[in-house]
């Protein structure tokens, strides 16, 4: 494939996308459930070749879980689509409309942001939801998977593709990209492709980051912390920081470093520790945890004499807290209070998502303004930061840049914005030269649906 002559035939489709109506994309998702379910066994088929073959190959554990596309993934897609469709259109959004002068009509419309090239790690269900966001918002994309799933992706992504164009989407709508050399002729179609969204390791991210002049969204790592403060609830937040790490460790929105307040480190390390060791977690931390660890473990406040190595904690030193395991695998340090915790985070963390855990609004209100994440949580685990979990119905990643989209991205992430004036033979000389006058008059702040 020449992925520029198919980039530019992607490109060319792109203001009929733009054009298509509500229903008619709506309708491709619809489209889309219906052959997802019809054809689940042949996706079952191909995802169970491919995880076998991840599996003779060596693949490590953590992307064979993100790899399988199972029944119950199979469902939450499907929810997910159906979620988005029952979502506000984010096109034709009316957000400033000023009368510059009599007759001279000023508004700023929300449109799709064109071509979105989206390269994506071996997720099948990622295949899903960005095709259907990209539908949703009008937008043209161009989808490289991860080779771990080549097989699932190949069968997804011709079932969305005819669902889509069977709607009446533009033929062009779609492009899959499936061999590894085409990513960096991929990088190389400024012009052709508006914007990249990667989706991996942070790598990769970075090499996507450094080899094309096309802009780039996204987020290179998700360190995510949690503190514990002084005054939290244990009893609500030990549950809390094991969903966090266990629930799906391979995922960005695990947490990976736990901050604990000295004030209650006796009591919290050993109901924290003990339940992170019994979910099979391992612990890394300072010398100072790792120290009152082997203290707790001699006293017999944590697990029993014999369990020193059970209950050890690998030391690490403090320039390795800016680790990203996506495994079971956890650091631990102990601050003074929420201030030093926030700095902490602000300097280690990959501004994705952080949360404290505590029953004092003064300490959670100072967090929350303080932490500079696109998440910042009170009392819930970070593994929320998702957009079927925001009733986004999905998201083609999470964002951590502060420019236009931020946090997991939706339909809205998905838009800009487009000015049209609207006037009757009005000319500029005429302003200039002080015969005219603009008399500025904002006629509707409030966002309203534009119908031409």
């Amino acid at each position: 494939m020449n992925v520029r002559e198919e980039a530019k035939k992607v490109k060319l489709a792109a203001p009929y996308m733009a054009a298509a109506s509500l229903k008619v994309r709506t309708q491709a998702l619809q489209n889309i459930v219906m052959a997802l379910e019809d054809h689940r066994e042949e996706i079952f088929q191909a995802n169970a070749l491919d995880v076998q073959a991840a599996v003779d190959a060596g693949v490590a554990q953590a992307v064979i879980k993100r790899l399988k596309f199972d029944e119950n993934k199979l469902r939450d897609a499907i929810a997910g689509l159906r979620q988005m469709a029952e979502l506000k259109d984010p096109l034709g959004k009316v957000t400033l409309k000023r009368e510059l002068d009599q007759g001279l009509l000023l508004q700023r419309v929300t449109v799709p942001i064109g071509v979105i090239g989206v390269i994506f790690e071996a997720r099948p269900d990622a295949l899903i939801q960005i095709s259907a966001l990209c539908i949703m918002s009008g937008n043209c994309a161009i989808l490289k998977g991860g080779k771990e799933t080549a097989g699932t992706n190949k069968v997804l992504f011709e079932l969305v593709h005819q669902a889509a164009v069977e709607a009446g989407l533009p033929e062009g709508c779609l492009l899959q990209v499936e061999l590894h050399n085409e990513i960096d002729e991929l990088l190389k179609c400024q012009g052709e492709v508006d914007l990249l969204i990667p989706r991996g390791s942070n790598k990769f991210v970075q090499y996507i980051m450094d080899n094309t002049n096309i802009p780039v969204m996204g987020h290179a790592a998700g360190i995510c912390h949690i503190y514990l403060d002084e005054k939290a609830d244990l009893a609500e937040a030990v549950p809390v920081i094991l969903d966090a790490k266990t629930q799906y460790p391979a995922v960005c929105n695990a947490v990976e470093t736990l901050l604990v307040n000295r004030k209650i480190a006796d009591t919290a390390l050993p109901m924290v520790l003990n339940a992170l060791v019994q979910a099979g977690v391992k612990l890394r931390g300072s010398e100072e945890v790792a120290k009152r660890a082997g203290a707790l473990v001699a006293a017999g406040k944590l697990g029993n004499a014999d369990d020193v190595e059970k209950y050890a904690v690998e030391v690490m030193g403090e320039e390795d807290f800016d680790t990203e395991y996506t495994d079971m695998i956890i650091s631990i340090k102990l601050v003074d209070n929420v201030a030093e915790a926030v700095d902490h985070i602000n300097k280690f963390g990959s501004h994705h998502t952080d949360c404290i855990l505590t029953k004092d609004d003064v300490a959670a209100d100072y967090f929350l303004k303080m932490v500079d994440s696109a998440g910042v949580y009170w009392n819930c685990s970070t593994r929320f930061a998702d957009g079927f979990r925001y009733g986004f119905g999905a998201e083609v990643g999470v964002s951590t840049g502060k420019l236009h989209a931020r946090g997991p991205v939706g339909l809205e992430g998905l838009v800009t914005y487009k000015y049209q004036l609207i006037g009757h033979g009005q000319q500029v000389g005429d302003y200039v030269s002080g015969k005219k006058e603009f008399h500025h008059r904002d006629l509707e702040r409030r966002a309203q649906v534009y119908t031409s």
